[in-house]
């Protein structure tokens, strides 16, 4: 299962004594022997996902020096690392300020559209998730929709989940307004 689907968690990490060079090569666990001898394709990937998620300068710090933001990144590139085809974030956004939640939703969506990877992530940022999610499933309880955000909009989808007199969809330009 693990070389199939990989899962980023909001839960802290159990050591963030580890450098994030340590961390990262976690994610290559289900490839190596028991002994955890990284191959050089090993090490290739791991290369290759410190260079997309632009952590060459983070490799030797240890994971406590990290800023939530940071951390969050080195999280993904361990995701990335173990190859999956299919990646699962809870919350990926969770304890960010704003300039770190567009971040990662940005770099989710160039993730998933350079490496032709599944990337699948549950939030309750609904306006950040409209503008840069490709499609979204809204958990309603009843049809739950799979569409893009627009058409969602449009075929008012969202209306269910809010109080019309509270919060209206516009679809032209995939943003909410809240009524005053």
């Amino acid at each position: 299962m693990a070389t199939k689907v990989s899962v980023v968690l909001t839960e802290p990490i159990a050591t963030k004594n580890m450098s994030v060079k340590e961390l990262m090569a976690l994610g290559r666990q289900p490839y190596t022997n028991w002994l955890g001898k990284l191959s050089s394709e090993d090490v290739s990937i791991i290369n290759k996902s410190v260079s997309i998620l632009e952590l060459e300068s983070f490799l030797e710090k240890k994971c406590y020096e990290l800023s939530d933001g940071q951390l969050q990144r080195v999280m993904i590139a361990r995701a990335l690392v173990q190859d999956t085809s299919i990646i699962l974030l809870d919350e990926p956004t969770t304890h960010l300020d704003l300039y770190h939640k567009v971040h990662i939703l940005k770099l989710l969506k160039s993730i998933a559209h350079k490496t032709k990877k599944t990337i699948l992530f549950t939030s309750h940022e609904i306006e950040l998730a409209i503008q840069l999610c490709d499609k979204m499933l809204i958990l309603d309880g009843q049809s739950n929709p799979f569409e893009e955000p627009c058409k969602l909009i449009e075929n008012n989808n969202f209306d269910t989940l809010f109080p019309a007199d509270m919060i209206s969809f516009d679809a032209t330009t995939g943003s909410f307004k809240i009524k005053k």
